[in-house]
């Protein structure tokens, strides 16, 4: 059985996986991609361009796949895998596994507030925001819909084109709900999204495969937080029946308990 089939059915995962958000020593990053600084022309058929790009990511039901992730948050190199699951419009599962042994962390969401469990320590932090959780492991503050349009591609996890502009280089930028803009190249006949920016931060899509990105970057457009986190995205499933109980993970009784604020301190933030 495979990771991704055993957190289809709501299993525990224990397998050859780096240790998820491990520190190790990295080298520097990438440049940013230069978005489009002109104010641009109208572009009367924004519609139909931005749904022809994002066709496949807007009918995503369920979406499962394993993330290299590899960056910086906090000033530390963080490097490491995980295992994600989502069913829109709230249920999360992210898993950090260690090379050997229990899951490094085991975050879920099925609607009725996020667990974390740190199975290694025996703690669990109870009933607390997908988003808070998630920004005190990683330093992304994003709630699961939000988490899963990027990875994805569509970026704003509500649908819809509102505007676009024509811009130099041949570029596309087509305004989303929640003051977000997505920025297109055309890759024969049809568009293919290049980057991204919505509040506070920047993305980019290096590489593509069908419909879905093979690799995505999100760094943080605001210098006191110091996130620059790039996930490689492999097999990727969309669609498939997902165990409702995936979405739920098993505590301990005997499980000491964890606060955010204690989660927070040890993360790659700490010092900010």
């Amino acid at each position: 059985m495979t990771a991704l089939q055993r957190i289809r059915r709501g299993a525990s995962v224990v397998g050859p996986w780096a240790l998820g958000l491990s520190v190790l020593v990295s080298g520097c990053a990438p440049r940013l991609l230069s978005l489009p600084t002109d104010p641009g022309n109208p572009l009367p058929d924004f519609v139909e361009i931005h749904r022809q790009a994002t066709s496949a990511c807007v009918g995503v039901r369920t979406f499962t796949a394993e993330l290299s992730l590899s960056g910086r948050a906090g000033g530390q190199p963080l490097r490491g895998r995980a295992i994600a699951g989502f069913e829109p419009p709230v249920s999360l599962r992210l898993e950090g596994v260690a090379p050997f042994g229990p899951p490094a962390f085991i975050l879920v969401d099925g609607g009725d507030g996020a667990t974390l469990l740190l199975p290694r320590e025996n703690r669990a932090l109870r009933g607390g925001r997908a988003a808070d959780i998630l920004g005190a492991l990683t330093g992304v503050t994003l709630a699961p819909a939000d988490l899963q349009a990027i990875l994805t591609g569509c970026v704003a996890s509500t649908p819809g084109a509102l505007g676009g502009r024509l811009h130099e280089r041949g570029w596309v930028s087509i305004d989303l709900p929640g003051n977000t803009t997505l920025y297109l190249e055309r890759v024969g006949s049809g568009w293919r999204p290049l980057a991204a920016e919505r509040p506070g931060w920047q993305i980019e899509y290096p590489a593509w495969q069908g419909g879905f990105p093979l690799e995505v970057r999100l760094r943080s457009v605001d210098a006191a937080i110091d996130v620059d986190l790039t996930a490689g995205v492999s097999q990727i499933e969309a669609n498939i029946t997902i165990d409702p109980a995936a979405f739920m993970v098993r505590v301990p009784a005997d499980a000491g308990p964890l606060t955010l604020a204690e989660l927070r301190e040890a993360g790659p933030l700490r010092a900010q």
